[in-house]
């Protein structure tokens, strides 16, 4: 029997009834995303931005410090009538660019906190909750600051985040500051902290009102952890104040560790001028500047290492037994054998054997030896000896990162047998590379490799990673790489007599490095002078000091310096001094180096265009 009309039209009210009641109950008892909304509308959420891990240098003296200031923020919907002109001669603003900034916010939200100001010191934020603006309110946030106004490039700095670094990321908000260069960006998630959360109370009028539920939701901020840098500062500054007006670099090594010392790029920028409310015109102007202060050339750089490379042609000689310390050949301004095709030289006695060859600086003499080495009937051709001097030169760190613990480090370029296969179409010999004898050619390398070659012949024979940071606070070590030794093919009796050598070129007549002495401390070293297209040769020097248990092995650059002897040298020689005795005793020679009158034609022309 069907139900009649009115049963049905009962039931559907029951039910219709029913349905009601059980959504009010869910609503009210389970559901409270509409009280949270409720509640939204009372309470206020602020990000509470953690202080920034600080780093030290090697000896505990602040390099990067944290410093307090304020941002200004508004929720347009929580604005009152305000006497516009007191709030900007609280903050500084003019009145035409803070009612830019209030508008701008207004379009793009009425409810949620936007930032108005950025940067204010902490008097303003006093003086700001005193007079008490409603719907304005101020955050906490810290901004880096430089005791010494040292090492820009190394540490790098912090600025706003990206798109790009939002999409990856997604413990940052927009207006956050994250690091983008240098040691800011390589320790980031170290350096930033955690953020917290404070919920606050605000009546109608914008106005604080106590803190929500007694702080029991509120998540305190954890700050950044603080970093002890291998850096030494004084000698860092040392070196920056030395290659003042020049375009080159310096990294200083302990050869028995490989802390990074100093790591000086120059030209180089005073890192307050990218802090606070100033950086945007700074950046411009700094990154349009032709000798380019951002790049860093003391890991970025690639250059010919001229005849530093020597030293490592006479260590694979001597390993492959081509060559013996006794050995001579004659020089007579260039290699012979090449049928008046050879390197040039410049004069000095011949003949020489390889421990003064290497305090000359002779080019005929490691010419030789690279043809001897790459002649070497045992390997059965050239391209397969090749093949083999590729190898041990790679095992010096050459051609690869080193694995450094900061960014933008090259690899820099050592040629393979493919290079001249495909550059001669197959037909070379030892004659067509004779150029790599004197680290010429196509030969590129970083500064930082040539420094760590000096560690490793102070070392007889290893190296340790370089790297620039010595300790995280919390933790017992840094990353176990960093304490492994690495071995070059080359048995450590084999680097004596090339000790020998270098330490001859500092300490006899005929050396090339005689600037670099100072009594008593014993300094070898290996100068250097690459040939540069774009004008005079580059200078470079290569040394460690003292000679027995090295304290300290360092490579100076310097663009367009011309002989090692002459810029280089000079350079490495203070910086040693400096860190071994705590003192320079030649203000002669700290003249000298900071008045050398050096041309750079490449970048004057960069500049005028």
């Amino acid at each position: 029997m069907r139900p009649s009309r009115s049963v049905i039209l009962q039931i559907f009210v029951i039910t219709l009834f029913a349905v009601i009641i059980v959504r009010l109950f869910y609503l009210q008892l389970i559901d409270n995303s509409y009280k949270q909304n409720a509640n939204n509308n009372v309470l206020r959420y602020e990000v509470q931005n953690p202080p920034r891990g600080e780093i030290f240098d090697r000896n505990g003296e602040y390099i990067v410090q944290s410093k307090e200031v304020y941002d200004l923020m508004m929720v347009p919907k929580d604005v009152k009538q305000f006497d516009t002109l007191l709030l900007c001669s609280i903050v500084g603003e003019p009145i035409e660019g803070m009612r830019e900034k209030i508008q701008k916010a207004k379009r793009y939200s009425w409810r949620q906190g936007q930032v108005i100001l950025e940067q204010l010191p902490k008097e303003v934020k006093i003086k700001l909750d005193e007079r008490g603006f409603p719907g304005f309110y101020t955050v906490f946030r810290t901004l880096r600051s430089y005791p010494r106004k040292i090492a820009g490039n190394l540490l790098g700095y912090i600025g706003k985040v990206n798109e790009r670094e939002l999409e990856r990321d997604p413990y940052y908000k927009g207006g956050d500051y994250i690091g983008k260069t240098g040691i800011e960006l390589a320790f980031e998630d170290i350096l930033r902290g955690e953020k917290g959360v404070r919920i606050n109370m605000v009546d109608v009028h914008g106005v604080v009102k106590g803190s929500y539920a007694e702080g029991m939701y509120d998540t305190v901020a954890r700050p950044g952890t603080a970093i002890t840098c291998t850096i030494d500062a004084e000698l860092q500054e040392f070196a920056e104040e030395l290659l003042a007006g020049k375009v080159g670099s310096v990294v200083a090594i302990e050869p028995s560790t490989g802390e990074i010392l100093a790591l000086a790029s120059s030209p180089t920028y005073d890192p307050d001028e990218m802090v606070g409310r100033e950086v945007n015109k700074n950046f411009p102007r700094l990154n349009s500047d032709p000798r380019k202060p951002f790049f860093n050339r003391a890991v970025m750089s690639v250059y010919p290492p001229g005849s530093v490379f020597k030293i490592v042609n006479g260590l694979i000689g001597l390993q492959e037994g081509v060559l013996k310390p006794e050995y001579k050949y004659y020089c007579a301004g260039k290699a012979g054998y090449t049928g008046g095709r050879g390197v040039a030289c410049h004069g000095h006695t011949s003949p020489l054997n390889m421990i003064d060859a290497i305090k000359c600086s002779c080019n005929a003499y490691f010419c030789y030896v690279l043809k001897d080495i790459l002649e070497n009937r045992k390997y059965g051709g050239v391209k397969n000896g090749f093949d083999v001097w590729e190898k041990y030169v790679r095992s010096f760190g050459f051609g690869r990162k080193l694995d450094s613990d900061f960014i933008d480090e090259r690899n820099g370029f050592v040629p393979s047998r493919e290079t001249y296969d495909q550059k001669y179409r197959g037909s070379w010999n030892a004659f067509t590379v004779i150029s790599l004898s004197i680290g010429q050619g196509e030969l590129g390398v970083s500064p930082l490799q040539m420094a760590n070659l000096a560690a490793t012949v102070a070392n007889r024979g290893h190296y340790y990673i370089p790297h620039v940071v010595k300790k995280i606070d919390g933790r017992d070590s840094i990353d176990a790489r960093f304490y492994e030794p690495h071995y070059t093919m080359v048995e450590s009796k084999y680097f004596e007599p090339m000790v020998e050598g270098m330490w001859r070129a500092v300490h006899r007549p005929e050396g090339t490095a005689r600037i670099a002495q100072v009594p008593g401390l014993d300094i070898c070293g290996k100068t250097g002078t690459a040939q540069n297209p774009h004008g005079a040769d580059h200078s470079t020097f290569l040394s460690f000091a003292p000679r027995d248990n090295p304290k300290i092995a360092i490579s100076v650059y310097v663009e367009h310096g011309r002989f090692g002897g002459t810029s280089a040298a000079p350079i490495a020689s203070l910086l040693i001094e400096k860190y071994l005795t705590g003192e320079v005793k030649r203000p002669e020679l700290v003249e000298y180096v900071k008045n050398m009158q050096i041309a750079y034609p490449y970048y004057d022309r960069q500049r005028s265009k």
